[in-house]
């Protein structure tokens, strides 16, 4: 998630025990187990508690090495790479993706048209598609995630948005909403290494917050979701505040819905998922709701104001609110309409990654609710994968055709973390029973079988069932050999040491201990800190009968902290985790990328937002820290990258032949360099004040090689 419109408060209302309480006590255990009993006592792990695996693989074969000398810190307004490389600016906010787009320049002035047909803003979460079996490393379909909007970058030439607390213009709202959602565009490798986008592809389009989309899986046609737009409960516009992403072996783009609650608003009665997942009371984030009227069209500013009318739900957009916080689904070589997977659960997702893919089992889909306090879930498929499931790149196929097949049917499970090292994923089903011996569809005061409530109402479901409240569960990765599932913590400020009272609230509003909620949690083992404002990284391993082992892989740290756990140096400390990105190279070995998103602490003092990278099967067995990374191992975590000055450095993948990198620059301060120019040199500062467009930045060898080593 962006910094720039993150949600402080915690909305989770359950007192279950929270992920740092679980860590701290886990990690006595295990310091004890060390000091006393030895190994043997770590046995139930499986050799994983110890950095195991990645020490059996390492002792298999040379681990892969990292060939570039870890960079400095940065404060500057421009991209920093280690020697050797180079960086290009590509599609930044505003490039025209066809013939109906003016030309970008510093002072263009946008409008809903000129919007709809250019690169979204504020790029974020992103994945590549090849357009044949041997193209992916020259061309391909960029799938990017435009996440929020800058208003006082998007309307620059005005001096700002129009009555921005007040009514707002009808024209400058649909630009708005323009600037929001999906990017599908064409790059194309050029001869000099660098790269460029193909203006009026065929496959070139945006999916906004206004373009149609159908709903799917549990969800559709429920009276849940009935609106004055879809009376049936099938339809639904649009997707909202893009953040992570994901993709399907069967050549789809998975964007999630994250930040989406604070568009709307509701000043009437509220349903009880309205409040759990903090919807306004008083006025959308933008305002969007006020230029309803008579110069709208099919009530496409009314819709964000979601209180309830007099008459059915059929009648007016109480529910529209229902119709998002899910996993979409984008075909990109198609023009197909878009699906909200609503079996993958409704909450602010952060994004959703595959685990591993093997013929004649489940797929599995890893996903987090990236805020204080909530809980990291999982999507388990009915079906069992076919690999004729898989079309080649590029061939006509009915791709969401096969996507209902694995996405509308499964189970939904929320993440429990025990102390000693274990962890239990708990079902999301109407006759899963809770901790109380109620069923669960009875614990929400749902009707038996009611398999949409349970998705509408996700966040209780996992409040009943026990999950574990975690510091903010943002992107995850997974070793497609080991099956090690990798996932960012990125911070928590809502978090009290171990034994001390939590505060309880109810809707913001302090109450006595028998009321419901925390303002605050306790520490537990998987997040062991207080006041968690450099998170970590936490990876584990699945077992049978829905367990699965644990452990800290890295905390976040300054190298001068006394609670630098990990024992991070100048050349890696690093603080908010958020992208992530396990990069296989192939043979059992890979390079775990991950980027941060940090501000207004001792790490954002000695650098901008950041890019490491490490090599897990090069780490060994763990130290006596309590994390995989320790003091034995620090020049196996690297600096490879610095964005510019209040950027966040998001989004990761690179070409199948590892030569290029790409990333993505959110929320720069001031840049790229020349206000005017689409395609730059990233590593060039400005001179001077420019309109700060985000962007997506290639990063190559100059000799050609592979990025990394």
């Amino acid at each position: 998630m962006s910094r720039e419109v993150e949600d402080h408060r915690s909305h989770n209302n359950s007192r279950n025990m929270p992920f740092g309480e679980v860590v701290e006590r886990h990690l006595s255990r295990r310091q004890i187990l060390q000091g006393g009993l030895g190994l043997a006592a770590l046995s139930m792990m499986g050799g994983f508690g110890l950095g195991g695996s990645a020490g059996a693989r390492a002792q298999d074969k040379t681990p892969l090495a990292l060939a570039f000398e870890a960079i400095r810190g940065s404060h500057t307004d421009a991209v920093v790479v280690p020697e050797g490389y180079r960086a290009q600016v590509l599609i930044p906010w505003g490039t025209p993706l066809n013939a109906r787009a003016s030309a970008w320049q510093n002072n263009l002035a946008m409008t809903p048209e000129q919007q709809a047909n250019s690169v979204g803003m504020h790029h974020d979460g992103m994945h590549a598609f090849p357009l044949d079996a041997d193209s992916g490393s020259r061309r391909f379909l960029l799938a990017l995630n435009n996440e929020y909007i800058d208003q006082d970058a998007l309307w620059a030439p005005q001096g700002g948005p129009t009555q921005p607390d007040g009514v707002r213009p009808a024209d400058e709202v649909r630009t708005e909403i323009n600037a929001h959602g999906v990017t599908i565009v064409e790059i194309q490798r050029q001869d000099d290494g660098g790269w460029a986008h193909v203006v009026d592809s065929p496959y070139n389009r945006r999916i906004t917050t206004a373009t149609p989309v159908l709903l799917s899986g549990p969800v559709a046609g429920s009276d849940y979701v009935k609106t004055r737009y879809s009376s049936d409960g099938t339809r639904t516009r649009g997707t909202n505040n893009n953040c992570a992403n994901g993709y399907t072996p069967w050549g789809t783009y998975l964007t999630c819905e994250e930040n989406w609650p604070e568009v709307f608003v509701n000043t009437g009665e509220r349903f009880s998922d309205d409040a759990r997942l903090g919807l306004p009371t008083d006025r959308g984030r933008y305002g969007w709701e006020t230029a309803a009227g008579d110069d709208e069209h099919d009530d496409e500013f009314a819709r964000f104001d979601v209180t309830p009318g007099q008459g059915e739900a059929s009648e007016d957009y109480r529910n529209e609110a229902r119709t998002f916080g899910y996993v979409v689904e984008i075909d990109p070589y198609s023009q197909a309409v878009a699906m909200k997977r609503t079996a993958l659960g409704r909450f602010r997702h952060e994004g959703c990654w595959p685990g591993p893919v093997r013929a004649g089992e489940p797929l599995t889909f890893y996903t987090g609710h990236d805020s204080r306090n909530e809980y990291i879930y999982k999507f388990v498929s009915a079906a069992r994968w076919d690999p004729a499931d898989a079309p080649e790149p590029g061939n006509e196929a009915d791709r969401l055709a096969i996507g209902s097949k694995y996405l509308d049917e499964g189970t939904l499970y929320a993440a429990r973390f025990d102390e000693e090292g274990r962890g239990e994923w708990l079902a999301l089903t109407p006759d899963a029973r809770t901790p109380s011996g109620q069923t669960l569809a009875a614990a929400l005061g749902l009707e038996a079988g009611d398999a949409a409530g349970i998705i509408i109402h996700t966040c209780d479901a996992a409040d009943l069932m026990g999950a574990t409240p975690m510091d903010r569960p943002e992107w995850s990765s997974v070793d497609p050999v080991s099956g090690e599932v990798y996932f960012t913590l990125t911070n928590n400020s809502k978090r009290t040491e171990d034994g001390t009272e939590a505060t309880f609230t109810n809707g913001g509003v302090a109450v006595d201990a028998a009321g419901v909620g925390f303002a605050t949690a306790p520490t537990n083992a998987a997040n062991p800190r207080a006041n968690n404002e450099n998170g970590h990284i936490i990876r584990w391993r699945e077992e049978n009968d829905n367990r699965f082992s644990w452990e800290i892989f890295v905390f976040g740290s300054d190298v001068d902290a006394a609670d630098n756990r990990s024992g991070l140096t100048r050349d890696n400390q690093f603080a908010s985790p958020d992208g992530l990105w396990y990069d296989d190279r192939g043979d059992g070995q890979g390079i775990l990328w991950f980027q941060t998103d940090n501000s207004d602490n001792a790490v954002a003092e000695y650098t901008n937002d950041q890019l490491l990278a490490v090599v897990p099967a090069a780490l060994g067995a763990g130290g006596g820290s309590g994390s995989v990374i320790n003091a034995d191992n620090q020049d196996q975590l690297k600096r490879f990258a610095v964005g510019p000055n209040g950027c966040e450095v998001t989004g990761i993948f690179a070409t199948p032949d590892r030569t290029a990198l790409f990333i993505n620059i959110q929320h720069p301060g001031n840049w790229p360099a020349d206000g005017d120019a689409l395609s730059q040199d990233a590593t060039q500062a400005a001179s001077g004040k420019v309109r700060p467009r985000a962007a997506t930045v290639a990063i190559w060898k100059a000799d050609g090689g592979q990025v990394g080593l």
